[in-house]
Formats: C-alpha cells, structure tokens, sequence
C-alpha cells in the first residue's frame, strides 16, 4: 500500500515536470514516448519487484503477435494470449495467497495492460481489416490504419501514467496525447468565433487536478476511519444474524458496502489526477462552456450515489472497465452480449468465486431491472409526484440489488457467500 501511494504520487509530480519541461512544445514526440516508458519502467519495478517481469513478458509476447498475426485474427490471438496469461496469473495467486488477496499485487497493472492489449489489437482489426461502413461510428473514429512502431507500443501499454492504476484510454487519443494534438483536435470541435474569441484558449488542467486531489484526499480519510470500523465479514458473524432483523441487516449491508468504496475512490480518482497533471485526459468544452477533463476518468460519484438504475450505476462506476468491455465484447459478441460481458468481466477480475456469483447475479439483475423498467416506468411519467416517487423507490432498490450483488465480490470464497444468501 505504501509503494502504491509512494508511486503515485512522484508519478503526479512526474507528471507536471513532464507537462512542463517535456511538453509537445519542448520536446519532440520520440522523447516524450521515451521518458513515459522508462519513468512507466521504474515505477512498475519499484512497486511489484521482479513480479513487474509478468508485465513485461505479456507486452513483448503480444508485440509479437501485432507483428506476427494476420489482420483477421490479430484481436483473437491478442485476446486469447492476454486473457490466457492473465488467468493464469490469477490462478497461481489463489495457490500462493490461499484466498488472501492483496490490496496491491502486480495483477492489477496486468489487467490494465490486458485491457489495452486487446483494445489496440481491436482498433487495430478494424482499421486494417475490416471496412469503414462495417464499423459502427465509434469503431470509425477510434479505428488504428497502421501498426505501431515498438517505442509507441511500449509507450503506450507501460506509460508511467498508468501503470500502476490505470485508467485504460484509446491508442489514438494517447498518440494524440503524445504528439501534442490531444487538446486541439477537441478544441476544433467548438465554434470559437462565436464565443467571441479570436484564436483557440489554451486550457489548463490545474483546476481539475485540483479539485481530483481534494476528493482523494477525502476518500482516503473516508478509507481510514469507516473500512475499518464496519468491516463487511461481520453481516455473516453468527451472533449479528441471530439478534437482528432482516431489515437491519440490509440496513448494515448498505453500510458496510458504502465504506468499502473509499479506497476505489481514492485510487482511480488519482489515477486521474495523474493523467491530467500530464496534460492529458481533456475531453472538451461543456455547454456552460466550461473545460473539462474527464476524458480518462474512472467514475462519477454524484451519479453513483443517486443511481436510480441498475444500468446507471454500472456506467458510472469503473467507466473505462465498461467502455472496455463495450469495445471488445459487448459490440462483437454473435449472440448474448450481456451474458457474455458480464462473464468476461468476472473472468478478467480473477478466479475467485465470488466474482462469479457477482457478475452472474449482475446478469439476472440487469434483465429484471430492463424488463421492470420497459413495462412500469411509464406509468409514473405523468405527474411530478408520482416520478418523485419512482425515483424513491427505484433508488433504494437500485442501491441494495447493488449491495447484494457485490458483496460476494468482496467475501471471495463460496462458504461466506452461501451464507451471505441464506
């Protein structure tokens, strides 16, 4: 844990040096690929020691397949060797820490570099193989029409400014990033003339940063005094069962999921930080006409705490893991995409049980909530009062099919789980 933090936050002061001093204006694109990888290197090293030769091993073996593979299977192949080596990571840490989990261990940045392999691969597939009316509009947009040189490649999958955390981004908006065109390419996007500007604003992401910090540094407080004190192990504790009632035990569910989210708060949001403290992660002009610089960003708390769908709450939470499995699965699958999304979800998180009882629970939760809400939700659209009271409800329901969901995810093994549903 302490590693992690360390690393994160020299990697938020290597990010303002490297948008400062390495910026498009002072360095040459070569150079900033250079430096993001070797800072991406030290860092993976320092964190996870000779465990981090798991990072390096998967990017080579799939550098190798970019190069190797045929256009119509290179996203296969990518897939199968990624995820492949991924499971069995996961595998031999389930021998090792014999259901223990780390709260930092080096299949966390394999996961990412796993969500970017098969990204790349992806984008890759379509822009050479495939052709442009085949692709939906963003397949289009995000589609690559060359392969990467090695130095992008390395660059791209262990960057310095997420490696350790993540998030996942698009291999075209990081070489945007990169070259320096990252913020220009959205700046065009808006009609500047008629805002009453004579050239393009230069936005600067120090707000943002900022403001990110703050609520890292809020979580983390959060993190220290309420994950301690409601530990989730106790909704299964013999004598909590056996002297409360089911509605305080939902009660306390809600409770005990609630304080386990500050740590994912805290890490993904300075994961953030990181990225924008880089320059990067702009996504454009809002229609307030303010700047924001969401693009790279792993969560909407606001959205998550006021949920009133199941759907909602999926989206705004780990957004880049969605967006991920939108792109390589969800928009590929031939048949049962929800199904098939949401198992490989489970299989990228790890082998532990309790993922699959969470994401295969999640699979029957998103139809019921779909099915309820096609067939009841217009019936409350005719007066203010009785759409308030939808909401009411469907946020209260939304957050404890939430609660029910996940907490196997955090118990892990089959007994507590079991249990958990009794």
């Amino acid at each position: 844990q302490i590693n992690f933090v360390a690393c994160q936050l020299f990697a938020l002061l290597a990010a303002f040096w490297f948008r400062v001093c390495l910026g498009p204006g002072h360095a040459s694109s070569a150079v900033r690929h250079v430096f993001a990888t070797l800072f991406g290197i030290y860092f993976a090293v320092f964190c996870f020691g000779w465990y981090s030769i798991h990072l390096f091993v998967l990017v080579m073996m799939n550098y190798g397949i970019m190069n190797m593979a045929s256009i119509p299977n290179i996203h296969r192949y990518s897939f199968v060797v990624a995820m492949g080596y991924l499971t069995l990571c996961h595998i031999s840490r389930i021998y090792i820490f014999q259901y223990g989990i780390l709260t930092t261990d080096f299949s966390g940045p394999l996961m990412i570099i796993t969500q970017k392999i098969t990204t790349l691969a992806c984008q890759l597939h379509d822009g050479i193989g495939r052709q442009a009316e085949e692709l939906t509009a963003e397949q289009n947009r995000l589609a690559v029409k060359t392969r990467p040189s090695l130095l992008e490649y390395l660059s791209y999958l262990l960057n310095f400014m997420s490696i350790i955390a993540g998030p996942c981004s698009n291999y075209k908006d990081y070489i945007a990033f990169i070259e320096g065109r990252h913020v220009h390419m959205k700046l065009l996007e808006v009609n500047w003339k008629q805002k009453g500007y004579d050239r393009l604003p230069d936005p600067s992401p120090t707000g943002a940063v900022m403001y990110k910090l703050c609520i890292t540094l809020v979580s983390l407080v959060l993190f220290l005094t309420l994950t301690k004190n409601f530990p989730v192990t106790y909704i299964i504790d013999n004598e909590f069962l056996e002297k409360t009632s089911f509605l305080s035990r939902l009660g306390y569910l809600y409770v005990v999921t609630q304080a386990a989210k500050p740590k994912y708060y805290f890490a993904w949001t300075l994961a953030d930080a990181v990225n924008n403290a880089a320059g990067y992660g702009f996504s454009g002009v809002d229609e307030r006409g303010v700047f924001r610089w969401d693009l790279l960003s792993n969560l909407n708390i606001w959205n998550i705490e006021t949920a009133t769908s199941f759907k909602m709450y999926i989206e705004n939470w780990n957004i880049q893991t969605a967006a991920w499995l939108k792109r390589v699965c969800y928009d590929r699958a031939p048949w049962y995409p929800t199904a098939l999304t949401f198992i490989l979800s489970a299989l990228w998180h790890g082998i532990y049980p309790g993922y699959y009882f969470t994401f295969l629970t999640g699979i029957l939760i998103t139809l019921a909530a779909r099915a309820v809400r096609n067939n009841c939700r217009h019936y409350f659209l005719a007066s203010v009062p009785l759409k308030v009271a939808y909401d009411v409800v469907t946020w209260a329901v939304t957050q404890l099919a939430v609660c029910y969901t996940v907490a196997p995810f955090v118990m892990l093994a089959v007994e507590p789980t079991i249990k958990f549903y009794e």
